[in-house]
């Protein structure tokens, strides 16, 4: 399977302050323009059948800062809702590896999204049966954050190929 999903990666980089991040992302991913000066890059993926909405890939670098790996999974965690009223911390996981040398954090929990519309908005989502992969990469050059986001199905449509785009980050 490595074999065949490497042959429908492509190749991509994105320089940042003379550091050049590099990825291999799956044909079937739709890169867009970033939509704001916060966001590096982000990827439109298909939704399975039935669902109302594609997948959102964002990517963000916060030249060096950004928080902790800890501190964002815990605002990652916060910005879903369990529909049980069980805290979103008693069903995330998260796992780690390495990729190319840098360090790879990625969290993994479903329920209702319910993050800000926009940074600093008191108006918050309300989308259930959503899914949130998250990943802190931790480069020379501070930690990049990818965020993706969408309906539980989509999201588990994209799971594989997101964690071997993962394991594809470099930085130069």
């Amino acid at each position: 399977m490595a074999l065949a999903l490497a042959a429908l990666l492509l190749p991509a980089t994105i320089a940042i302050n003379a550091q050049t991040l590099r990825y291999d992302a799956p044909e079937e991913w739709h890169e867009q323009a970033p939509a704001s000066s916060m966001r590096v890059t982000e990827f439109q993926l298909p939704r399975v059948a039935g669902d109302a909405e594609d997948v959102e890939l964002v990517v963000f670098y916060f030249g060096g800062s950004g928080g902790s790996v800890e501190a964002n999974l815990q605002r990652w965690v916060s910005q879903m809702e369990q529909p049980d009223g069980r805290s979103s911390f008693e069903v995330a996981a998260t796992t780690g590896f390495d990729a190319n040398g840098l360090a790879v954090t990625v969290l993994d929990v479903a329920g209702t999204y319910v993050a800000a519309v926009r940074p600093g908005s008191s108006a918050q989502l309300n989308k259930p049966a959503f899914r949130l992969l998250a990943a802190v990469v931790e480069t020379p050059v501070g930690p990049y954050f990818f965020k993706l986001t969408g309906p539980a199905r989509s999201v588990a449509r994209w799971d594989r190929p997101f964690a071997a785009f993962l394991r594809t980050v470099s930085v130069d």
